[in-house]
């Protein structure tokens, strides 16, 4: 048996299973386990808590100098993501909760570097990093840069968006809207990426606000992602010619997230958390 505890930012839902001096090795099937809506606790993904100190991956262990814990995220399928925004809120929220971390700033160690999480009144605010074009030259030029297809739709453009894990933005055309899609399945991306990616599909709902339905990769559609939030502000900020650090609103299924770019082409994710249950599930 090992203990876990349940929770969601946005409805983006995650088991957390405390692992402090690293004696545990997740494998893909227990996760799967974990996560299975029917048979386990049912989640998007899952969260090892684990000290940066005892992660197997060198590059990890590096930042234990900077941040004590590190977010070990898995998805539904069992696979290793580099991060997950709402995941490091309900990261930071249980830290504070089980006493393992205090004050207003609160470092996360994850597969794409120090993440520092802010207490906020109402939530908190997770410092995405650095993000990128990924064809900046072709975007400027034409707009988009690759193509995607929904299931029983058409190929409709999209941009392409670095956050450290890998997304690609659509913005529907008029005439389709987003409770019209069907994202039972993967969305086809062309080219492909080789390790493949989010794709957020968005609607403008008004200035610096748009809405948003996202397929993971390995999970499927989810209520909520956070870095799918902050691509999907950021695509369409670049889209609307006004690139500058005004604050977006993004609505999801499962609440609002405010995204804000931060000079040195950095972005910013707030929103809320929620632990929701404590308990024990057989491994």
């Amino acid at each position: 048996m090992t203990r876990f505890t349940k929770g969601h930012g946005t409805e983006n839902d995650f088991v957390l299973v405390p692992d402090l001096e690293g004696t545990l090795e997740l494998t893909p099937a227990q996760v799967q386990r974990i996560a299975d809506r029917h048979a386990g606790l049912g989640a998007d993904g899952v969260i090892r808590v684990v000290r940066a100190l005892h992660s197997t991956d060198e590059a990890v262990r590096e930042q234990s100098a900077q941040a004590e814990w590190f977010m070990d995220y898995r998805n539904a399928d069992g696979s290793l993501a580099e991060m997950c925004g709402n995941g490091t809120r309900v990261f930071a929220d249980y830290l504070r909760r089980e006493g393992l971390a205090t004050g207003d700033a609160i470092p996360v160690a994850t597969r794409a570097g120090v993440k520092t999480v802010r207490v906020l009144e109402d939530g908190y605010a997770v410092d995405l990093g650095p993000w990128r074009l990924l064809d900046e030259e072709g975007a400027r030029r034409d707009g988009f840069d690759v193509m995607v297809r929904p299931r029983h739709g058409k190929p409709v453009p999209a941009l392409s968006v670095d956050l450290g894990n890998p997304h690609v933005v659509v913005m529907l055309p008029e005439g389709i809207e987003l409770d019209q899609l069907d994202l039972s399945g993967p969305p086809e991306i062309h080219p492909a990426p080789a390790d493949g990616a989010n794709v957020e599909f968005v609607k403008a709902v008004g200035p610096g606000h748009v809405a948003m339905r996202v397929h993971e990769r390995g999970v499927g559609e989810t209520r909520s992602c956070g870095t799918g939030a902050a691509a999907a502000a950021l695509a369409t900020r670049f889209w609307s010619g006004v690139e500058d650090e005004s604050p977006w609103t993004v609505d999801v299924p499962g609440g609002r997230l405010t995204v804000t770019p931060l000079p040195g082409h950095r972005v910013e994710l707030a929103g809320p958390s929620a632990l929701v249950a404590d308990g024990d599930f057989p491994l």
